[in-house]
């Protein structure tokens, strides 16, 4: 057995069909190392936790946490990487769009002296509306000189110990690939390839993908907060000068009902971009944890349990009669 001790963690919502398969690629291709393999249930509606017990019954390296509902892909993955229990984690999502198999160049370039290491796709096996939409707010992040590893994606190594210090944060927004370069410098990135998805569908829909883009904006950079009060500063004078001339007789008032529409609609984008901001400040306060665990196969703080020191009986939904 290689010593390189690895913990896969692997997020799943709904994923029954896809457990096992998972399992026995993981095993094929980390099997040698040190391995835990952490199955993280986000609330699943199916029998994805009964496949994964299924899977820890004949394999002691695989152990589970399952949440009490869905809380969502952030926290999923941030209750994987708080109780991974190996020097070094790999974050596999359960449709392996990743090959386990890349994780090796992963690792060779984290033994170099990096404290997190990042694949980029070589080519992205995605719909065009994701290629285009993530090759678009990289370079906006860019812009606002948001500290993200160019191309950087959620497969990645890294030390454990790193990955528990950014969930103990507990930001308002958990963007964690650019939360790590707040932390440490000793980031690589590892160009790897990328497979077409064969099961399942994406969890991530195009709402859900723009709105994590804004929260991105927003929170880690105060460079687009900084435009939109600069814009509002100058569309205020704008519109009174408009105004002035309108009632003065030296405006015709088509232009200036037209210029002063388009003044308000700056204000309106403007006023928009600030109302997302407060919304940031409103989520640092004080709130329910992150994720809330109903059963876990390893031990966990009583404070992640829904029912500390109680482990429920299994959930048997009931049949409905007019399903029978």
């Amino acid at each position: 057995m290689h010593p390189f001790g690895l913990t896969a963690v692997v997020p799943c919502y709904d994923e029954a069909d896809s457990v096992a398969q998972t399992h026995a690629e993981i095993v094929a291709a980390l099997g040698a190392y040190d391995l835990e393999i952490l199955f993280v249930d986000d609330g699943s509606a199916d029998g994805t936790l009964a496949e994964i017990q299924r899977l820890a019954a004949t394999d002691p390296r695989v152990q589970y946490l399952s949440f009490s509902r869905n809380f969502g892909f952030e926290a999923a993955f941030s209750a994987g990487y708080k109780y991974a229990r190996k020097p070094w984690l790999v974050h596999l999502d359960a449709d392996l769009q990743f090959p386990p198999a890349e994780v090796h160049h992963l690792i060779e370039r984290a033994l170099e002296g990096y404290d997190a290491v990042f694949g980029v796709r070589r080519t992205r096996h995605d719909p065009w509306h994701r290629r285009w939409g993530a090759a678009g707010y990289h370079w906006l992040g860019r812009r606002l000189r948001i500290r993200i590893p160019p191309g950087a994606t959620t497969f990645r190594v890294l030390r454990t110990e790193l990955a528990r210090r950014v969930v103990e944060l507990r930001l308002g927004t958990p963007y964690f690939l650019a939360t790590v370069p707040l932390l440490t410098s000793r980031i690589a990135t590892v160009p790897v390839e990328h497979r077409p998805r064969t099961r399942g569908t994406s969890k991530f829909r195009l709402g859900r993908l723009i709105g994590h883009a804004l929260e991105l904006y927003v929170a880690f950079s105060r460079r687009a907060v900084h435009a939109v009060a600069f814009v509002l500063l100058l569309a205020a004078p704008v519109t009174a000068g408009l105004a002035v001339a309108a009632f003065a007789g030296w405006l015709a008032v088509p232009a200036a009902i037209g210029g002063g529409l388009l003044a308000q609609c700056v204000a309106l984008a403007g006023a928009a971009v600030m109302l997302r901001y407060t919304v940031l400040i409103a989520d640092a306060q004080p709130r329910p944890a992150m994720f809330y665990i109903r059963e876990a196969s390893i031990p966990v703080d009583p404070a992640d349990e829904l029912f500390p020191g109680a482990r429920p009986a299994p959930f048997i939904p009931a049949q409905r009669e007019d399903a029978a």
